[in-house]
């Protein structure tokens, strides 16, 4: 679970543009412009006049004072902060949460792997001795939903057609490599992949199965004040 650092700020929105910049008005009035840590398409997120959350920025540096981080969809809360899911998966693994990744010593983030990429969560030292030594661990983030389904991606991915073929690389060199998708809303019932947005991940997800690649996908319970793990969702591959 990722509990929100400070109270978040309840807005709607007016447009997102550019991919990473929203404007949205404050329930005082103020029109400010929001930072969109999303570079997905948000397809059916991004309807003016919905209801979003923002958190202060609390970095000196930063050039604008609100971060995106839910939006109202349905009655149900989506979480679109690309930058959410690894800390998510990472508080999960280390709660025992996730039951196809207990039994590892160590957890380290961000580790450069393959050709010139990094793997979001890196587990070593497995408690079972016959456990290959290392399992890299892919996180993506997942909003889109259609129908009862969740899917993935909801925008062409040439980056993560890339990281599907460095994990089933993995695999061959005699390592446990997994494919987490992680939905960050509670109203979903299956997962799947969205083939007709971009048929190459979907063929190169298929491709990294048949090479020992795991896949995994947790739906999230998504509430103002906290983000956590909820349960998981059945593959429809």
């Amino acid at each position: 679970m990722i509990t929100f650092e400070k109270p978040l700020t309840r807005a709607t929105l007016v447009r997102r543009y550019k991919r990473f910049l929203a404007d949205v008005t404050l329930e005082s009035g103020e029109m400010v412009v929001a930072h969109c840590a999303n570079s997905g398409s948000m397809m059916g997120l991004c309807d003016p006049g919905a209801t979003v959350w923002l958190s202060p920025n609390q970095n000196p540096k930063a050039k604008l004072d609100w971060r995106w981080e839910l939006v109202e969809v349905n009655n149900t809360l989506v979480g679109i902060n690309t930058a959410r899911p690894n800390r998510i998966v990472e508080a999960a693994i280390e709660a025992h949460e996730i039951p196809e990744l207990t039994g590892y010593e160590t957890l380290r983030r961000e580790v450069k792997y393959g050709e010139n990429s990094r793997i979001d969560l890196l587990l070593e030292e497995p408690l079972a001795a016959d456990a290959p030594g290392l399992c890299y661990v892919e996180v993506k983030n997942v909003t889109l939903r259609r129908g009862k389904e969740a899917e993935f991606p909801d925008a062409v991915t040439a980056r993560g057609t890339k990281h599907l073929r460095e994990l089933a690389n993995m695999v061959r060199e005699g390592h446990r490599a997994v494919m987490f998708y992680l939905v960050q809303r509670g109203d979903c019932q299956v997962f799947t992949i969205a083939g007709d947005i971009d048929p190459a991940y979907a063929e190169a997800l298929n491709e990294a199965i048949e090479a020992g690649v795991e896949a995994l996908c947790y739906a999230c319970a998504v509430t103002t004040r906290d983000i956590r793990i909820a349960r998981p969702l059945p593959l429809v591959i």
